[in-house]
């Protein structure tokens, strides 16, 4: 990484010289050493993006010789790799090879309009993709055409304002009634997982904070609970990869239950001689594992809880599912919404307000036997 004259990260292949001006330099296909001089530092990195660019496809004169393809490949690799996020780079890949690259990848970069943009999101919405999905195309669209436009090779970037995320219906987030929490809870206790699900119930984290849980985390004195860090599961790797949470409303603590206290001492508490024995070096620090050491894949939980749900003769759910399901039980319990936010992590209350706060049908029919029993008419 190159470095201002102040210690500043510059970028691979841009530093600033003794005079100020900035160099910007790489080495061709045919080992030839190009270099560049610019004022700013802005400019030498454009410059360097589409030098390097022309060098890996060859002089292309104009940029109406670019496919959607291509300039995804240079961009994804040379421009996105190194500067953002491990789950943000396998969002933008997966969205592109899912939903782009059958509409627009032949396509010549310089003739992709509003329109074809457009109906990606149209093609999405048809299909029966989540309001989210589609959200996260248009972002993946939009950041691609961004750069492009950026480094002079196209001229707008087609992801206007007019293109936008087709209306869907408002979704109550699915969440389990108190009888159907008890029959869920009743049918899970056999399962290696209760723990993992009982302590979701009782804490509202998501699944890769789950993951992400060590014992250092866990302050028995005071009950608290520190959520630091997120695991997520490379599937095409088959790898587990820390991150850091999205949000500074992620990092947050939150107060045991005394079910969540019991439930982690038990665990805390199990023989040193079965932990030895089943525990992988690299997890030993986690607290949520297998029963072979591990931490699990969302895919593992998945398959676990259809059993479970089947068994309980409920409908199937997700992890997610039990997240929404604390939250509602706060609601009901008379949290503010405010407290919840903090406990959620949420990074603003609308996205409390606008995924939790709705009544479950329970709640409907005491609602109104309250109505009936104030106001009964003989």
């Amino acid at each position: 990484m190159g470095k201002s004259l102040k210690g500043k990260e510059l970028g691979i292949g841009i530093t600033q010289r003794r005079d100020g001006r900035y160099s910007a330099k790489f080495k061709s296909k045919s080992g030839k050493r190009i270099e560049k001089y610019f004022d700013k530092p802005a400019a030498a990195r454009s410059w360097l993006a589409e030098a390097k660019y022309e060098d890996a496809h060859g002089q292309i004169g104009s940029s109406a010789k670019i496919t959607v393809d291509a300039w995804f490949s240079y961009w994804i690799t040379e421009i996105k790799e190194k500067t953002v996020r491990w789950s943000t780079l396998r969002s933008y890949r997966d969205r592109y090879e899912k939903n782009v690259r059958g509409i627009i990848g032949s396509m010549l970069i310089g003739e992709v309009r509003p329109m074809h943009c457009q109906n990606i999101l149209n093609v999405m919405d048809n299909q029966g993709y989540a309001g989210a999905s589609m959200e996260r195309t248009r972002v993946t669209l939009s950041a691609m055409f961004a750069d492009a436009l950026e480094n002079g090779i196209i001229s707008a970037n087609p992801v206007s304002k007019s293109v936008k995320c087709p209306k869907q219906k408002n979704k109550n987030a699915k969440v389990l009634t108190l009888e159907k929490q008890e029959r869920f809870l009743t049918a899970a206790k056999e399962s290696i997982h209760y723990s993992h699900y009982l302590f979701v119930l009782q804490t509202g984290i998501r699944s890769s904070e789950l993951r992400g849980l060590k014992w250092s985390d866990l302050d028995f004195q005071n009950r608290m609970i520190h959520i630091r860090r997120n695991v997520t599961h490379d599937s095409n790797r088959n790898r587990f990869v820390t991150g850091e949470l999205k949000t500074s409303a992620g990092q947050r603590d939150i107060p045991m239950t005394q079910t969540a206290y019991d439930l982690l001492m038990e665990i805390k508490c199990r023989p040193a001689s079965y932990k030895q024995e089943h525990v992988f070096p690299e997890f030993t620090e986690h607290v949520f594992l297998n029963r072979n050491g591990r931490l699990i894949p969302n895919s593992n939980y998945d398959q676990s809880l259809n059993k479970i749900c089947t068994k309980a003769g409920i409908e199937r759910i997700s992890m997610h599912t039990l997240r929404h399901t604390f939250a509602t039980r706060c609601i009901e319990s008379g949290m503010k919404p405010k407290t919840l936010q903090k406990i959620l992590g949420h990074a603003n209350i609308a996205m409390t307000m606008d995924l939790y706060v709705h009544v479950t049908e329970d709640e409907l029919e005491k609602e109104m036997q309250k109505f009936e029993n104030l106001y009964r008419m003989e």
